[in-house]
């Protein structure tokens, strides 16, 4: 078997050298280094492209193998034109997003970040940070995807309502509102979409005019380019939101997030929603047990290692 070739932080290279002594694998920080050409498995993590030119140098690649949920940032017709599998596991973190959410709402809507950003500046802001109780509060998720449903059984227990944006694909048995209806009834927004043309900035300056009169708190738990990130940060500025949640950061976000002077209710993580030692165990172990199969028969499976 060709050799596996693991991105850093993407799974434990040390474990799939254990459970495959006969398998070559190598590891390497990103795509942007060496590669070895003869590679023929791919172990990559969020944050990092894949597309023709990143594929063009690893000409043998038969399987590529995504220890987490999105695939924005791979460009799956590339790999179905050159008769490449992608495997995910979209389920393994989604419990832990689920958690992170939770854990922003209450920080929110207690006004934690604001008072914190305040005291970093040498002030003392404790009037501002008047907070409400989440039980008080209606929660609408948009995208009822596996991290939408996980931020629903987060919350549920401890809002005074939640509901699903209506969608022709959500799973049967959602309470859903109607998207006019969700955006003038909630005092929370949890955006869970997966980034596609439709959704690509969908939470703009549209969206926030519609949601003003409420003053809600935007959490955004999928992928960052969903939202304006600088029209929701402008809308928190003037008060059209009351606080703002952004975990999945990168790198290049950075820019968007550095240099105010003014005390803000935002809450920003460099997409850490789903990194729990539990849920990085569990997603090495389905590594480990795929990259066997693979190398073992050399079979190409459909999406999540599954027959």
């Amino acid at each position: 078997m060709s050799p596996v070739l693991v991105l850093r932080g993407a799974a434990d290279a040390s474990a799939i050298r254990r459970a495959l002594p006969d398998v070559l694998v190598h590891e390497s920080p990103d795509l942007d280094s060496p590669l070895p050409a003869e590679t023929a498995v791919l172990v990559l993590r969020s944050g990092v492209r894949l597309g023709e030119s990143e594929l063009d140098v690893l000409p043998r690649l038969r399987h590529v193998v995504r220890t987490g949920s999105g695939i924005d940032h791979i460009d799956v017709n590339a790999l179905r034109h050159r008769g490449i599998a992608l495997h995910r596991n979209a389920e393994a973190g989604a419990d832990a997003v689920g958690e992170w959410v939770l854990a922003a709402a209450l920080a929110l809507a207690r006004r934690i970040p604001l008072g914190q950003h305040a005291l970093l500046l040498g002030r003392h802001e404790k009037q501002a940070c008047m907070g409400a109780s989440l039980g008080t509060l209606a929660a609408g998720i948009w995208g009822a995807g596996p991290v939408g449903l996980a931020a629903d059984w987060a919350l549920a227990p401890f809002m005074g309502r939640t509901a699903f944006a209506a969608w022709p694909s959500n799973p049967p048995g959602l309470r859903e509102l109607s998207q006019t209806a969700l955006m003038e009834q909630s005092q929370v927004h949890v955006i869970a979409l997966p980034l596609r043309p439709t959704t690509e900035q969908l939470i703009g300056e549209d969206f926030l005019e519609r949601v003003a009169p409420q003053r809600p708190l935007l959490i955004c738990a999928g992928r960052l380019e969903t939202l304006d990130v600088a029209a929701c940060l402008r809308a928190l500025e003037d008060g059209r939101l009351s606080g703002l949640a952004l975990d999945p950061v990168e790198r290049e976000h950075l820019p968007l997030l550095t240099g105010s002077t003014t005390p803000l209710n935002l809450l920003a993580s460099p997409h850490i929603g789903a990194q729990r030692s539990d849920v990085r165990c569990a997603l090495d172990r389905w590594a480990v047990d795929l990259l066997k199969e693979i190398t073992a028969d050399n079979t190409i499976l459909i999406e999540g290692g599954h027959r």
